[in-house]
C-alpha cells in the first residue's frame, strides 16, 4: 500500500486508488476539475518517488522531466512525496561578477552563487531589487556547467529593476532571486527532430542557452534560429551565433530586422511574414518562441497554423512589465 506524503503528513493510498482520490478521502483538497486527465488542473510534482508513465500523459516533456504528473489519474506504484512549495519560491543569494553592454539598450549581467544552481538552460529566475524587493523575471542564457548565471536585461523607460542594473549596479553587489522556474528548455527525447528558435529582443537569452544545450547533448536535427529587432543596432550576439552556425552544419542563424538592410544570411520585414514564407510547414517541428508576450502569442499562433503541435511549442511563461 503506497504512502503519499504531502505537507509533512503521510496518507495511505488504497489499491487502485488515485493520488487525488486518496487525498480527498483524507480530507486534503488540491485543485481539480475533470478528474479524467484532460484539464490538467490537478498537475502535481513528485519530489520523491517516480510517477507512473500513464499519469503523465498529455504533459509537455519538459514537465515530465521535472517529475510532474496528473493526480487524478495517478495510481502510485511506490511511496511518493508531493511538492510542498514551488522551487521558484526559494530565495537564493548571489553576487554580480560582470556587467557588459551588448548593444545600445541591452546589458549582460553575470551572477555567481555560493552553491551551483540546479537549473536547465532556458529557465528563468525572479530577481529582486536590492533595496525595494520589487521582483522581475529574467531568463537564463547560461549553461549549468558554466560558473555563472547570465541575464540579458533591456533598459525600460522608468524601469525600476532594469534601471538599477543599467545605472546603479556594480560588481560585487549582492542580489537575491527566486527560482529557477519555467518549462521552456531543451530535452533530448528526439535528437533528430527539427528545432525552430524564434526570439525578439532579449528573447534571445533563453534561446542562446537552449541552442548551446541542444548542441552539447548531441542534437542532430536542423536548428533554425531567428532573432529579430527593429534595426540591426538592436541585434546582439551576432558573432557568437554566426560562429555556432559555421561550426555546426545543422545550425542556421537568420538575423531579422524590420527596418534597414538585413545582416548576412538575414531577412528584412515583419517577423510573422518571414516565418510564414520561410517555414510554411512546421509539422513535426519543436518550436521555442521568446520575447514580448504580444509578439510571442502572435508567433505561436503563426507556428500552430503552419502545422506545429501545441505540445511542441514552448515559450517564456512570464509577462513583460512596462516598469521592469
Amino acid at each position: 500500500m503506497p504512502v503519499i506524503t504531502f505537507e509533512g503528513k503521510e496518507y495511505h493510498c488504497e489499491e487502485g486508488e488515485t493520488v487525488l482520490e486518496s487525498l480527498t478521502r483524507h480530507g486534503v483538497l488540491i485543485p481539480s476539475s475533470c478528474q479524467s486527465g484532460v484539464c490538467q488542473t490537478c498537475i502535481t510534482k513528485a519530489v520523491k518517488g517516480t510517477p507512473p508513465v500513464e499519469s503523465q500523459q498529455g504533459l509537455k516533456d519538459t514537465l515530465v522531466d521535472q517529475n510532474y504528473f496528473l493526480a487524478c489519474i495517478c495510481k502510485p506504484e511506490e511511496d511518493m512525496e508531493l511538492s510542498v512549495a514551488d522551487v521558484a519560491e526559494q530565495v537564493v543569494s548571489s553576487t554580480i561578477v560582470e556587467k557588459t553592454l551588448l548593444n545600445e539598450s541591452v546589458i549582460r549581467i553575470r551572477l555567481k552563487t555560493e552553491q551551483p544552481l540546479d537549473y536547465i538552460a532556458g529557465q528563468f529566475i525572479n530577481v529582486m531589487h536590492p533595496e525595494t524587493d520589487v521582483t522581475r523575471s529574467y531568463s537564463l542564457a547560461s549553461l549549468p556547467r558554466e560558473d555563472f548565471l547570465e541575464l540579458h536585461i533591456k533598459r525600460v523607460p522608468d524601469g525600476r529593476v532594469s534601471g538599477y542594473f543599467h545605472d546603479d549596479a556594480k560588481l560585487g553587489d549582492a542580489l537575491s532571486f527566486m527560482g529557477p522556474a519555467g518549462d521552456c528548455f531543451y530535452t533530448d527525447r528526439d535528437l533528430d527532430q527539427p528545432l525552430l528558435l524564434v526570439g525578439v529582443g532579449t528573447g534571445l537569452a533563453p534561446l542562446y542557452g537552449i541552442l548551446r544545450d541542444a548542441l552539447a547533448r548531441g542534437h542532430r536535427g536542423e536548428i533554425h534560429v531567428f532573432h529579430a529587432s527593429l534595426a540591426v543596432q538592436g541585434l546582439y550576439y551576432m558573432d557568437e551565433l554566426y560562429a555556432l552556425a559555421d561550426k555546426n552544419e545543422q545550425v542556421h542563424y537568420i538575423p531579422c530586422v524590420l527596418h534597414g538592410e538585413a545582416p548576412r544570411d538575414g531577412e528584412q520585414g515583419d517577423l510573422q511574414q518571414i516565418l510564414k514564407k520561410s517555414k510554411p510547414d512546421l509539422k513535426g517541428w519543436r518550436v521555442y518562441v521568446c520575447g514580448d508576450p504580444a509578439i510571442v502569442n502572435a508567433l505561436k499562433q503563426t507556428c500552430f497554423m503552419s502545422g506545429a503541435n501545441m505540445t511542441d511549442i514552448y515559450s517564456d511563461p512570464f509577462v513583460f512589465d512596462v516598469t521592469a
